[in-house]
């Protein structure tokens, strides 16, 4: 592990702090009138999920975790766990649906995502920004609202519902945000 100054942490980096791992969500440098520098950084531990605000003076030094970036397959689905499989070594993961959270839905047979792992024991998962899936449900639209904020309910064949335009029709196939789970445009 490698230190770094205080002043040095940047969103996304992963520090060893309070005997815990954290990643940076945010971070502000701060320059008062008075006193020193420092960076307000605002932490979320890789473990639990508590958030934290700590500051952070440029004398101060953290340990700076890497992590393994590896790329699984995703298998299948069995009761509670979800099962990947490493795409070098073949090797198979059981991952508890919890863990993933809600985008679990958006997990297709073969798809690729990687997995954060620290001292070889998973600690995050990236699933791919964007998927297509069939729409299979969408009301109908309602005449004479303006073209400008008139998004209606649609339901994805993942069971998912989001915000479509008026123009998509059940059995459509569109492109969606797996990120903030909102619509982005039809599927080529």
């Amino acid at each position: 592990m490698a230190k770094i100054n205080g002043n040095e942490i940047r969103p996304g980096a992963v520090i060893e702090h309070q005997g815990g791992l954290w990643v940076a969500v945010k971070t502000n440098s701060v320059k008062p009138g008075k006193g020193g520098a420092y960076n307000q950084v605002e932490l979320k531990n890789l473990i639990n999920g508590t958030k934290l605000n700590e500051r952070f003076r440029s004398a101060e030094t953290v340990e700076q975790v890497k992590l393994d970036l590896k790329d699984f397959s995703y298998l299948y689905e069995q009761g509670d766990a979800l099962v990947f499989m490493d795409t070098e070594s073949y090797e198979q993961l059981e991952l508890q649906k919890d863990f993933v959270g809600e985008r679990a839905a958006f997990l297709q047979d073969g798809m690729t995502v990687t997995v954060r792992l620290y001292e070889d024991r998973p600690i995050g998962i990236s699933l791919p920004d964007q998927v297509v899936l069939e729409i299979v449900e969408a009301d109908p639209v309602v005449r004479g609202q303006t073209a400008a904020s008139s998004y209606k309910p649609a339901v994805l064949e993942n069971g998912i519902r989001i915000l479509v335009p008026p123009f998509i029709a059940a059995g459509e196939r569109v492109l969606v945000d797996t990120n903030e789970l909102t619509y982005l445009r039809r599927a080529d």
